[in-house]
């Protein structure tokens, strides 16, 4: 999954607790890269809890939980999954295609 703000993506993680940060926005999980938690306000483009406002909330199984009050609350659904990330960044599938044309030394598929 890419970071929701720029689109970057994950490499292997080195040992240790990941610096990647997890939030939930439009009622969606999502990644915070590093680079994008310098910013100043970037945990203000993340939902709320809606009874301690805390952004600690993760998203699973259809249900958004805050882990730092408990507060459990149905996730409203989604109508079109790929609103999140607006960089022109490219889309995991175009990723593995290209990874893939590097390992078997093909040319470029498509």
């Amino acid at each position: 999954m890419p970071c929701f703000r720029c689109g970057a993506r994950q490499s292997d993680p080195v040992r240790g607790a990941s610096p990647w940060k997890r939030g939930v926005r439009a009622d969606r999980q999502v990644l915070i890269c590093p680079g994008c938690q310098s910013s100043p306000n970037w945990t203000a483009e993340l939902d709320r809890c809606a009874e301690c406002g805390s952004t600690a909330l993760i998203c699973r199984l259809g249900e958004v939980e805050c882990r730092s009050c408990g507060y459990v609350r149905e996730a409203r659904p989604q109508e079109r999954p790929g609103d999140l990330v607006t960089s022109g960044a490219p889309g995991l599938s175009e990723e593995v295609a290209a990874a893939l044309s590097r390992v078997l030394k093909r040319g470029p598929i498509g």
